[in-house]
């Protein structure tokens, strides 16, 4: 029997098959390449890239190279502008899961926000219980406008992307009409909140040297502890992730597919509605009229994708879009175009997209591989039937 040589370059292309498979592997190559690009345009517009990456570092450490300083509250305003992203994020990912496009977390962010200053303007100002009671009915708002969107989708199968394109902008005017109801308002803020709603959290404070760093980080951790334990551990994370890998088989082995697309989406309302309270209780000390949409919901989304849908992911990109959105200031001071930061955001977003090609890449190798494999084997087998008849046809003048 004939042995067929494999051809030298298959172990590298199964190793890059293997490593375009990887998911987070693909997220980490993604980063790189977008920051690759930043550094190229950087040179481009005749500027030093290195004020980009010493900006960069300056706001994950603290550290000032070119001064020799460092200062803590760098770190404590990246942190602080990480966790809306983080929260969206979750909000996007968790509906991803189960098979949902949710790009209605901003509508959701904004419901959340909004509730939150009117609890802190109009709660009792008791201690503590003030502004938890604000996050609880930021939850609650956030979760009537995802659930609202889930029962649609689940009862009468209207599309979760155009009802949370449309609930967006409902809230957003919503919000504005309802804040300048409240007595003492003008059309950019509302009267200043009690010190007993405000998130103000002392230690962190102290920590990074009067930062706007508050309650909301521990709130943050909470709930990507949370995402990951319902998603990864519990029945109920199961049958989301059943319902999001294929609806008719979740349903053919009994899993109640309207009812989980209906908590997904109130799941996800509520980490959204939480990232608008943080928001608006942790940096703000006053109710704000929106002019415009904040955009974190829409941001969250690329922090969900980078992140692969998953709670550490998705709190490590969060991470990372935050820390390109507050490098900027610094960027500026090095003479470095504050757009560059966007620019690699974007890029960042649609390589990450591209994941969805490379997958279909592979499974068209894969089906490459298969096919070749079978034509060898046919090959082979015809080959060595071949042989055998020969060396009988032998055998037979042989012994005539």
């Amino acid at each position: 029997m004939k042995h067929t040589k494999e051809p030298a370059h298959r172990g590298k292309t199964d190793k890059l098959d293997s490593l375009l498979a990887n998911d987070n592997a693909v997220s980490v190559i993604v980063v790189l390449l977008g920051l690759l690009f930043g550094t190229l345009l950087i040179i481009l517009v005749g500027k030093n890239p290195s004020g980009m990456y010493s900006a960069m570092l300056q706001t994950l450490t603290g550290l000032d190279i070119e001064r020799g300083t460092w200062n803590a509250r760098y770190i404590g305003e990246w942190l602080t502008a990480s966790l809306p992203l983080i929260l969206c994020g979750l909000s996007f990912g968790f509906a991803a899961r189960t098979g949902l496009f949710n790009i209605g977390a901003e509508g959701q962010y904004i419901a959340g926000l909004t509730a939150a200053q009117f609890v802190a303007l109009y709660f009792p100002p008791i201690p503590i219980l003030h502004w938890v009671v604000a996050l609880i009915a930021a939850a609650i708002a956030g979760a009537l406008f995802g659930g609202l969107v889930g029962w649609l989708k689940a009862r009468f199968e209207v599309s979760e992307v155009v009802a949370t394109i449309m609930l967006n902008y409902i809230a957003f005017f919503l919000s504005r009409w309802a804040t300048m109801q409240i007595p003492g308002s003008n059309t950019y803020k509302t009267p200043s909140f009690p010190a007993t709603a405000m998130l103000t959290s002392n230690v962190l404070q102290s920590l990074t040297n009067d930062s706007r760093l508050n309650i909301g980080f521990w709130v943050t951790i909470l709930c990507c502890v949370l995402y990951w334990f319902i998603i990864e551990k519990t029945k109920l994370g199961f049958e989301l992730r059943a319902t999001g890998y294929n609806k008719e088989a979740a349903r053919c082995s009994g899993i109640k597919v309207t009812s989980r697309i209906s908590i997904s989406m109130i799941f996800a309302g509520i980490f959204a509605g939480l990232a608008g309270a943080i928001v608006a209780l942790g940096s703000f000390s006053y109710g704000r009229v929106l002019a415009g949409l904040d955009n974190y919901g829409f941001n969250g989304i690329a922090a969900a994708l980078v992140g692969n849908n998953t709670g550490l992911g998705t709190f490590l990109a969060g991470l990372l879009f935050g820390m390109l959105a507050s490098a900027q200031p610094l960027m500026q001071s090095r003479q470095i175009p504050k757009e560059i930061t966007w620019i690699i955001s974007g890029l960042v977003v649609v390589l990450i997209s591209l994941r969805a090609g490379a997958k279909l890449f592979l499974a068209w190798r894969a089906k490459n591989k298969v096919r070749m494999r079978m034509e060898i084997q046919t090959a082979s087998g015809a080959s060595s039937s071949e042989d055998s008849l020969n060396s009988g046809n032998g055998g037979q003048k042989h012994n005539g």
